[in-house]
């Protein structure tokens, strides 16, 4: 057992020793790589975002009646995102909507729920729009893009919503001295 305590120990010193000098041989390693790699290439000026050729086929009545209700602007999103909603000038009842360098071709649909919704069915984009937020969704991946968008339209009635909420819990509710159970059981004697 004894002589397996020096062999240990030297080990144990070897490989502290490599293990300390290891840095230092990296080190001078990648000086000598950095020395030899050419300079960066300049970044290129970031484009402007371009849409897609817009799809000219005629909006039916539905579809049209649907334009009006569409807030046009910007709505501020989650996680500071963006969305641009803009009336297409060449395509009356048509949208652009930019989110980020993605620009995309809105066709307003119809829905039964009131909601209202664009599609650009080519991209597989919808951007839904509900009072008191907006979202944007990816039907291809079957995920949404962006969430919590609000409109100033929005905004606005989000806070009467909440107001009207908050005077609702605050006033004083009628308070009837039987409920119509205890009301039922007298009336069996």
């Amino acid at each position: 057992m004894q002589t397996i305590r020096p062999l240990f120990k030297s080990s144990v010193l070897a490989c502290a020793l490599a293990l300390a000098s290891a840095p230092a041989w990296s080190a001078v390693a990648d000086s000598s790589k950095a020395k030899s790699r050419p300079a960066a290439k300049a970044t290129p000026a970031p484009k402007a975002p371009i849409a897609e050729p817009v799809d000219n086929t005629p909006l039916n009545e539905e579809q049209i009646a649907v334009a009006p209700q569409v807030h046009a602007g910007d709505a501020n999103c989650e996680f500071k995102n963006k969305v641009t909603v803009t009336p297409d000038p060449e395509n009356p009842g048509r949208f652009r909507l930019q989110f980020g360098k993605l620009v995309y071709n809105m066709v307003p649909e119809p829905t039964t729920t009131g909601a209202v919704r664009l599609e650009d069915k080519k991209a597989g984009v919808v951007w839904l729009q509900i009072p008191t937020k907006s979202m944007l969704m990816n039907t291809k991946v079957g995920q949404r893009m962006v969430d919590y968008c609000m409109h100033s339209a929005q905004v606005s009635e989000a806070q009467s919503a909440a107001l009207s909420s908050a005077q609702e819990e605050s006033s004083p509710k009628p308070s009837g001295g039987s409920s119509a159970l205890s009301g039922g059981a007298a009336d069996k004697r």
